[in-house]
C-alpha cells in the first residue's frame, strides 16, 4: 500500500506554509523542501485535488471518528467499481505527490494517486487512497501485496 506521501512546498498554497498543521510536516529531500503527510501522523491528512481546487482531508477514519465509515485509510480499486461505496456521497480525486512511501522506502511518483473523497452522515469530508495488487517490482521493493493506484503510470 502507501503509508505516506511527499509533495514539494512549491506546489502547495503559498498561503498554506504558514499553517500549524503544513509547518510541522516540512522536511527537507536534497535540498528541496517538502510537506510529508503519514498515515501513523496523530492527525492523518492528506492534499486532494477536488473541483479544480487543493484542500487538505482527513486521510480515512483510522479513530472511528466517522460513523459509518470504514476504520481505514485505504480502498480497492475494486470495492470502488463494485459499487462497494454505494449509499454514499463519494468523488473520485487525485492526491498529488511526488513521492510515496510505504515500509520506510520511498519513491518517486509523477502524477499522483487515484483517491475517493468520501463523506459522512453528517457531511464532513475523508480521503481514501485507493489501492490495488502490487506489481512484481513494487512487491519486491516493499514487501507489500497491495499497491497505491498511481496515475499515468505503473511502478
Amino acid at each position: 500500500m502507501c503509508a505516506g506521501i511527499a509533495l514539494s512546498l512549491t506546489e502547495l498554497p503559498v498561503e498554506w506554509h504558514g499553517r500549524a498543521d503544513v509547518q510541522r510536516r516540512i522536511h527537507q529531500r536534497g535540498g528541496e523542501a517538502e510537506a510529508r503527510f503519514l498515515y501513523r501522523d496523530p492527525d492523518p491528512l492528506l492534499p486532494v485535488l477536488h473541483d479544480r481546487q487543493l484542500r487538505l482531508v482527513p486521510w480515512g477514519n483510522r479513530r472511528g471518528r466517522a460513523r459509518g465509515l470504514p476504520k481505514t485509510g485505504w480502498t480497492w480499486k475494486e470495492t470502488i467499481q463494485r459499487q462497494g461505496w454505494a449509499g454514499l456521497e463519494t468523488h473520485p480525486v487525485i492526491i498529488p505527490a511526488n513521492a510515496g512511501c510505504e515500509r520506510g522506502i520511498w519513491f518517486a511518483l509523477r502524477q499522483g494517486i487515484e483517491g475517493l473523497l468520501v463523506f459522512d452522515p453528517m457531511n464532513q469530508p475523508y480521503v481514501y487512497m485507493v489501492v490495488e495488487s502490487a506489481s512484481h517490482y513494487y512487491r519486491t521493493m516493499t514487501r507489500s501485496p497491495r499497491m497505491p493506484a498511481l496515475i499515468g503510470e505503473r511502478i
